[in-house]
């Protein structure tokens, strides 16, 4: 078990091991969904909830069922299913409430269930021992770090193909990878204040 306080575990999921600037987890609706701010946020959100619900269910199943019960090797799978169930209850959600946001979304909203982000959160968690209380900090901290991410770059991009012309070669990815790349310098900067392993 690794001795940091929950909200230190927080602090550095979205800043210090930002799951996407750091281990670069979660890069394909990242780089579909970033065009503008509004559908990142939206998207965002959904990893955020995911996420740390997920985490927290996928420790207590992992702790409480699988390892005393010798089935540990069944984790990706149980992780996965754990998963799966939790977007497809935020799809109906977003579909019976917020209609416009599911358009924008698409195929992209049942695709968090293959996030590798929120797969690697749980196996993170796993990983490195951690206790109920910071997996939750860790997961919650992980898709906020996501969100952070995504409507940043959301909000670049909107605001670069809307003031700039941008040589045809830039447009789209190429744009978002740039711009990612100096994000991660950027959030590179926190990495001395407090490092997770």
């Amino acid at each position: 078990m690794i001795n940091v306080d929950p909200g230190v575990l927080f602090f550095a999921a979205v800043f210090t091991n930002n799951i996407l600037l750091t281990n670069f987890l979660g890069l394909c609706p990242f780089l579909a969904i970033s065009r503008d701010k509004r559908s990142a946020i939206g998207l965002g959100g959904a990893v955020v909830f995911v996420m740390a619900a997920t985490t927290a269910i996928n420790h207590q199943i992992y702790y409480h069922l699988l390892l005393p019960l010798d089935l540990e090797f069944l984790r990706f799978i149980v992780f996965i299913v754990v998963i799966a169930a939790f977007v497809q209850l935020v799809e109906m959600i977003v579909e019976r409430y917020l209609p416009a946001l599911y358009f924008v979304l698409g195929i992209f909203l049942p695709l968090i269930t293959v996030n590798c982000a929120i797969l690697g959160a749980s196996l993170f968690m796993v990983i490195r021992g951690y206790t109920f209380w910071q997996s939750v900090a860790y997961g919650a901290g992980s898709g906020l770090g996501w969100m952070l991410a995504i409507t940043a770059v959301g909000a670049i991009r909107e605001k670069v193909q809307k003031s700039a012309k941008l040589p045809r070669g830039l447009e789209g990815p190429p744009l978002t990878l740039i711009i990612t790349g100096l994000m991660s310098l950027a959030f590179m900067a926190f990495s001395g204040m407090v490092q997770i392993n």
